[in-house]
């Protein structure tokens, strides 16, 4: 059936101030959901795009779809006269600036809230806007570091290990977006606005939920160490791991009694179900050397679409471990039209995410258009949306509005 109704955040006006991940991934969301998102950045352009000296930064195209980009230089007094007039008209703005930025050029909550008592102040921050780490920098590998994840990474002989992902700042911005929408939900009841805050600390450590079982409920006469490799975060399931086949990696998991039973059928080990060491969830994460090892000893002979076929078959959780590559190519994502090519003038194409978000019913936005070139929109959005002048706009350009490069601000 095709959807027939209009994308949920229809109408909704959004400034997106956010930079780098955490921001701009919240953004995304919106405006995936519908919202027309205009991403303001400084004469410089968001940081990220800094990574690369010619065109935009792949991760720049990620996060950036389907947005406008108009450049205002918040350091000049008709660039924050801008924000202002802006602000009056927008449902949500979004920041992730370290604590204070936008206060110091008056363009803050307490300051942008008498001007439109309906606006949604969207701020994604490291560790909150209060508590006594509020003013330190904060990106995502410090976050990983001060949030418990990187110690809970690595394996037990090896050093705390970063995740792979930028984690706290996704985490972060996801965490963020459900504030937007649950105050916009609470906003035609009350008919006002309000500050929304995400910190990316606390968003991460929600996941540590497993690590932090090991401290509350040990094993008993087993030592959980702060990094345990692939096995469970407190060592309380078995088999959970990640284990070697002929060509590869397979992770398996038995959450369930039917997943062990099935699967010691499979590896050809039944009596293992009937051996009172591994008759139960308890006693199998006693034992878990001897479980990885009878399950190792059988995929190291396989490969690992093998095993995954017989697994799958018998209901088992599994997956092979797969290379980026590889999952940029997974003929799932494709099939659920997850990936967009979209054409790019020096790229030739590139393979875009399009919203993990789905309806049943109502619409919701693929890649419409490229992330934006810096300022490609400044004049049009402006003119069309806010209703500047071309005197207006010639203005404001001489006064410094747009133009002077500069360097961003850090986001946090």
């Amino acid at each position: 059936m095709k959807n027939s109704r209009l994308p949920p955040l229809d109408g909704i006006l959004v400034l997106d101030f956010g930079q780098v991940y955490n921001g701009p991934y919240c953004g995304l969301l919106l405006g995936y959901l519908g919202a027309r998102v205009i991403k303001i950045e400084p004469p410089a352009g968001d940081i990220i795009r800094g990574r690369q000296r010619e065109g935009e930064p792949y991760p720049f195209l990620w996060l950036n779809s389907n947005k406008e980009s108009i450049t205002i230089d918040l350091q000049s007094a008709a660039g924050r006269d801008i924000v202002r007039k802006l602000a009056t008209r927008a449902d949500v703005l979004i920041e992730n600036f370290t604590v204070g930025v936008m206060e110091r050029h008056g363009v803050g909550w307490e300051q942008l809230r008498p001007m439109n008592p309906r606006l949604i102040y969207a701020s994604g921050k490291g560790y909150g806007l209060d508590g006594p780490y509020r003013d330190y920098p904060a990106m995502d590998l410090t976050i990983q570091a001060v949030s418990g994840a990187m110690n809970a990474t690595g394996f037990p002989d090896g050093p705390p290990v970063k995740a792979g992902p930028a984690i706290c700042d996704f985490m972060g911005g996801v965490h963020l977006c459900v504030g937007v929408l649950a105050a916009i939900i609470e906003r035609q009841r009350s008919g006002e606005g309000q500050l929304v805050e995400s910190s990316m600390q606390e968003a991460v450590l929600m996941s540590l939920a497993s690590a932090v079982g090991a401290m509350y409920d040990p094993i008993e006469n087993k030592v959980v160490p702060p990094r345990t490799g692939n096995q469970h975060p407190g060592l309380s399931m078995a088999p959970y791991n990640v284990y070697e086949t002929a060509d590869g990696y397979i992770a398996i998991i038995c959450v369930a009694e039917r997943h062990w039973h099935s699967l010691a059928e499979v590896i050809g080990r039944p009596e293992m179900t009937r051996d009172t060491r591994f008759s139960d969830t308890v006693a199998r994460a006693e034992h878990i050397d001897e479980i990885d090892d009878a399950i190792g000893t059988w995929t190291r002979l396989r490969g690992k679409v093998e095993i995954q076929r017989l697994l799958v078959d018998a209901g088992v959780p599994c997956a092979p471990v797969k290379s980026v590559e590889e999952a940029m190519n997974d003929p799932h994502l494709i099939e659920r039209r997850f990936w967009q090519d979209i054409p790019h003038g020096t790229r030739g194409s590139v393979r875009l995410p399009t919203s993990p978000i789905r309806f049943g019913s109502s619409t919701v936005r693929g890649v419409e258009r490229l992330a934006p070139k810096l300022g490609a929109d400044t004049e049009n959005v402006l003119s069309s949306v806010f209703g500047f002048s071309t005197e207006d706009l010639e203005h404001l350009r001489n006064d410094g509005a747009f133009g002077r490069t500069g360097r961003a601000e850090s986001a946090s």
